[in-house]
């Protein structure tokens, strides 16, 4: 099961005794200020949860598997996510 940022607007909501509005605003600015921090090339470290941190991967050679033409992959920022020790426990 996903959950998505309705499900979680809708959790703030009940558990918070929140409006819809409110909720919404809540779920969508903080996901808004977790893009800019990262754009900003800073990690966001959630304490007892995780840590999201940018890297850039290399720019590398690919190969078509059908016709194994060469091609170049380019140089990408991607984001990886580390989980805590707290939070790998509550998960196992």
């Amino acid at each position: 099961m996903n959950v998505t940022k309705k499900d979680l607007s809708a959790i703030l909501k009940k558990e918070l005794k929140l409006s819809v509005d409110t909720s919404d605003s809540l779920v969508d600015e903080f996901f808004q200020v977790i893009k800019t921090t990262l754009r900003s090339k800073k990690n966001i470290k959630l304490s007892g949860f995780g840590t999201f941190e940018m890297f850039k991967t290399k720019e590398r050679i690919g190969r078509n598997p059908k016709t194994m033409e060469e091609f170049q992959i380019p140089a990408k920022n991607k984001v990886r996510f580390s989980s805590t020790s707290k939070a790998k426990y509550f998960l196992n």
